[in-house]
């Protein structure tokens, strides 16, 4: 649902709203906000409100700190766990200079270009996210424990499911929102859960994503719980990953809907992001953490694809009619979804502006086949070390994100495969730079 600045202020007028949370991404895909009061919010439509960039990671020095957040009445939505009266909402926010031209490293903002690009070309780009979590037992000081909410399994029902009301909740809460989720269940791992979302167009997916984690995390603490969405938390036992579904139309038609093959411009799609996988890879699974799990429990390694078969990058899911659509595999929960989303989408699209071909597809199990095969194959990164120097020489990735937020980016990533290659309990290293911030 869209709605005008006017519907804004009205229904924040109307309805007993005494604070309104500005919301934003920061460059690693850690939401931040700001709190306002009502009297203030047109004056946030009109003018923006200033926060310091400088105390934001990766945007910028302390000699030119000053940004605009300015709201977004699309994104407006009430937070139903937040206590009444004095009704709490929140509006995403596009990030601005002073002189309120585009700050570059509004990755939101980056989005919504690639999104023009595709539109530009007579497409529309849908995705649905099929998003995997923990819960785990907290301790008297509501702090997170080594121990899952339960020892269930995948598909498992009550009493081996524990978690089953806590997505019921979830999901009503995230209908409530205006985010519609489409199925959940509990996963493979004890504790672990998952949530899929019917798709919607590709800037709200992203903007549903960071709702999502939110939500999550906020009804996880209000059961006496901890949410997780760490790649890997608990390292022998299945990791959580981010399925990113893709659909494109074009005149109201899905171009990967078929009867048995996919259209020429669906393959060149395909194959653009076949092409771009490892150079992505830093930013679809961006932590020292995401590297324990690629290769392991259904988390593909290599470059490639096939109908059906979920040990491969790019799986094309049973389905029929407008449903069907292309399953990117790779990516986790830890991503930043704007910068994600626009590579992705980006590299689908540079595939169909060369017309890459589409490599025969793989149809073999490759967690099981032997190294003479996967030899042959390309092998997406498998340290957070690798990630960075294929992104570091991908002219793709500067192309799209700019120079300087790429080097701010990596910046960052270098120190921390730095300091996680220097700790030497890598469990504990995980577990205290990631689990309270993803």
């Amino acid at each position: 649902m869209t709605h005008t600045v006017q519907e804004v202020l009205d229904f924040v007028r109307e309805n007993d709203v005494q604070f309104i949370r500005l919301g934003f991404c920061d460059l690693l895909g850690v939401q931040k906000n700001i709190s306002i009061m009502p009297a203030e919010l047109l004056s946030a439509f009109e003018n923006g409100v200033s926060f310091d960039a400088h105390a934001i990671r990766g945007f910028r020095e302390v000699t030119e700190s000053d940004l605009l957040l300015f709201p977004d009445p699309a994104t407006l939505t009430v937070l139903p766990w937040r206590p009444g009266p004095g009704r709490v909402v929140r509006l995403y926010c596009d990030i601005k200079n002073p002189d309120q031209s585009v700050f570059d490293g509004d990755s939101r903002c980056l989005l919504k270009r690639v999104i023009e690009r595709c539109m530009d070309k007579g497409y529309v780009c849908k995705i649905g996210a099929e998003c995997e979590f923990y819960l785990f037992k907290t301790d008297e000081k509501g702090e997170p424990t080594n121990e899952p909410l339960d020892k269930g399994g995948y598909l498992d029902i009550s009493p081996m499911d524990k978690g089953e009301n806590i997505r019921r909740e979830i999901c009503l809460c995230l209908e409530e929102m205006g985010v519609n989720p489409e199925a959940s269940h509990h996963e493979q791992g004890p504790g672990q859960n998952e949530v899929t979302f019917k798709f919607s167009d590709a800037l709200e997916a992203a903007d549903n994503l960071l709702t999502f984690k939110s939500a999550v995390k906020a009804i996880a603490e209000r059961n006496g719980l901890f949410a997780s969405f760490m790649p890997k938390p608990i390292l022998n036992k299945s990791g959580s990953g981010l399925h990113v579904n893709i659909s494109l139309s074009r005149n109201g038609f899905n171009i990967f809907r078929n009867t048995g093959t996919q259209s020429a411009v669906a393959e060149n799609f395909i194959a653009g992001i076949l092409a771009a996988a490892p150079e992505m890879t830093l930013f679809l699974n961006p932590t020292a953490n995401s590297y324990e799990r690629l290769g392991k429990n259904e988390a593909p390694l290599y470059v490639s694809w096939s109908h059906q078969n979920r040990s491969q990058l790019v799986r094309i899911p049973a389905a029929i009619g407008e449903r069907v659509r292309m399953e990117l595999r790779s990516p986790d929960p830890s991503l930043n979804p704007y910068l994600a989303f626009a590579l992705i989408l980006s590299a689908g699209l540079d595939g169909m502006d060369k017309e890459l071909p589409l490599p025969p597809p793989v149809d073999m199990d490759l967690y099981k086949t032997d190294e003479r095969t996967t030899n042959s194959l390309v092998s997406l990164p498998c340290t957070l070390d690798q990630a960075i120097e294929f992104a570091q020489n991908s002219s793709f990735v500067k192309n799209i994100i700019g120079d300087e937020t790429l080097k701010k980016y990596l910046a960052i990533k270098k120190e921390e495969a730095e300091e996680c290659s220097e700790a030497e309990d890598k469990g504990n290293f995980y577990r205290e730079r990631y689990l309270n911030i993803i």
